[in-house]
């Protein structure tokens, strides 16, 4: 069992000031926690800062230890195809990532499950450059979970699959975290997705952490109207799963 904090955490752009004050306290493998806001609130700019990929202040902490690069992984909404490689080369290199080029038997057996458990696995030899951007989704996806880490950041994974496709990823995202005590962050912009498959919500506006918790407690009517600005119900269908019903724009 690990858990991951933040404390404190901020991010930078030049002397620009970007990110401010994140801190969030053990959120524990087998968890998938949904980063919710407007566009351009600051969640991709969270993503980057706990994979150290821009500075900042504060820590992100890892069970107590301060985490390292092998142990976070970013799926960034960027998708763009290196045409050169085949999926299967593409998702190859990403386990080998960070160790000996030499490739063993159980490392391509590996690659074979997760391709077969996205269905991918009939794009294998395909190029990247011939895919669309959905099925970019899908490997970036392959490519994040073949390197094995405790934390993964998707950040958009699903927002060029069809709705099929997003149900069959999310269901498999939150099966994957549970059975093999992963800690997830997603950033969605479909709430009733977070609502469905998040335990946790956390909200982000204008580059500040504005509320985190269970899921059902953080998405209200209050927070909807303050921070995305419309007048929406929260209401439970017939087998008990709140949704969300928008009635307007303010």
């Amino acid at each position: 069992m690990v858990a991951l904090a933040l404390k404190d955490l901020g991010a930078n752009y030049g002397r620009a000031r970007v990110l401010s004050d994140v801190s969030i306290d053990d959120l524990k493998s087998g968890s998938v926690t949904a980063i919710i806001g407007p566009n351009a609130a600051g969640k991709s700019t969270l993503f980057k800062r706990i994979a150290s990929l821009i500075k900042g202040p504060g820590l992100v902490e890892l069970s107590g230890t301060q985490a390292g690069p092998r142990t976070i992984c970013y799926m960034p909404q960027d998708t763009a195809a290196n045409a050169v490689l085949t999926v299967y080369e593409s998702v190859l290199l990403s386990a080998k990532q960070g160790s000996s080029w030499r490739v063993a038997d159980e490392e391509l057996i590996e690659i074979d499950r997760v391709l077969k458990a996205l269905r991918i696995d009939d794009l294998a030899f395909r190029g990247l450059g011939e895919l669309s951007g959905g099925q970019r989704q899908l490997v970036s996806l392959a490519q994040a979970l073949i390197r094995n880490p405790e934390v993964l950041l998707m950040d958009e994974p699903t927002s060029a699959l069809d709705l099929h496709r997003q149900v069959e990823v999310l269901s498999f995202i939150s099966e994957t975290a549970k059975r093999d005590g992963l800690i997830v962050l997603i950033a969605l912009h479909d709430l009733n997705h977070a609502l469905r498959y998040c335990e946790n919500t956390i909200v982000i506006s204008n580059g500040k952490m504005v509320a985190s918790g269970e899921t059902n407690a953080v998405i209200t009517r209050t927070m909807l109207r303050e921070i995305y600005k419309i007048d929406a119900r929260i209401e439970q269908c017939s087998q008990g799963t709140p949704l969300v019903i928008v009635d307007g724009a303010i």
